[in-house]
């Protein structure tokens, strides 16, 4: 697939906002004892293959194994339901993950578990975390990003 556009170029200060929100993000999950960056990575790497995102799937999987993720928890997430590899926090993320990425309405239910498993903050900067994965997933697909081309830093 050849590459529609570079919107890094092409809109700058929205990409800066979009990288802001990552640092962002970043600093919270370095900081929280709930909710951390190898769950994040999980997260991205999850939604992105709901989304069939393959840019993403390629970066967000690299960087996983950069983070000292395993290879079979990474092959295994898209059944994670069925795998016993994935902590109940981990569960939890990639449900509300799901539920929300999917555009579903949040049960109480569900809002109850993962409100008890993150608490207040971790869930708001989750929920951000998953809404930025989403976009980010639309604009790679939307200017096809060249798969393969990504290298963790």
């Amino acid at each position: 697939m050849t590459t529609r556009l570079n919107y890094f170029a092409n809109a700058p200060k929205g990409m800066v906002i979009l990288m802001q929100q990552e640092d962002y993000l970043r600093g919270r999950f370095l900081e929280s004892d709930s909710v951390n960056l190898a769950m994040w990575e999980l997260v991205k790497l999850r939604i992105s293959q709901i989304n069939q995102c393959a840019f993403c799937i390629d970066m967000h999987s690299k960087d996983a194994l950069k983070a000292g993720e395993t290879a079979q928890r990474i092959i295994g997430l898209s059944a994670w339901k069925d795998m016993p590899w994935y902590t109940q926090n981990e569960r939890m993320a990639l449900s509300w993950a799901e539920q929300l990425s999917a555009g579903q309405p949040i049960s109480d239910a569900l809002y109850r578990k993962a409100h008890e498993a993150f608490g207040e903050p971790s869930l708001v900067d989750l929920t951000i975390a998953i809404n930025a994965i989403n976009s980010w997933n639309r604009i790679a697909k939307a200017f096809t990003s060249k798969v393969g081309s990504y290298t963790p830093s």
